[in-house]
């Protein structure tokens, strides 16, 4: 089971400006169970938003697609992941990031990032998948 970063999850589902390296969009297609924090559909919008991010379709179909669409399960924000983003170790500030490493936490997932910080919380220890991941589904 991955749970994808957001950063992830649109360069998989719109490899066309920016793709992933060959083994982790593998490691993507040959995981049993792929899945995202629905905060991650709050930060694409919010980038839409911003003009910070820009997709190939309007805001309400891209997200239709990379979930109904791609098989991607969203996974809901609970008060347990809320409580648990909480208490997480002060790395950093950023809520998006706190709340998908307590959805991974609390899911059992590993989490698919290319994010340098999320790697510091002691918390993620053994969770944390990313550029160096080898060719194979963990």
């Amino acid at each position: 089971m991955i749970l994808l970063d957001t950063h992830i999850w649109v360069r998989w589902i719109a490899p066309e400006s920016d793709p992933l390296p060959a083994h982790i969009s593998r490691l993507i297609d040959t995981s049993d169970l792929v899945q995202v924090s629905a905060i991650s559909s709050w930060e694409v919008s919010y980038l839409h938003k911003r003009n910070r991010l820009e997709l190939p379709l309007p805001l309400e179909a891209w997200l239709r697609v990379a979930l109904d669409g791609s098989g991607i399960l969203s996974v809901a924000l609970t008060s347990r992941i809320a409580a648990r983003a909480a208490r997480l170790s002060d790395i950093h500030r950023d809520p998006a990031d706190r709340f998908i490493i307590a959805t991974a936490l609390e899911t059992g997932a590993k989490l698919l990032t290319f994010d340098t910080t999320i790697p510091l919380y002691p918390e993620c220890a053994g969770i944390v998948l990313g550029r160096s991941t080898p060719d194979i589904a963990q």
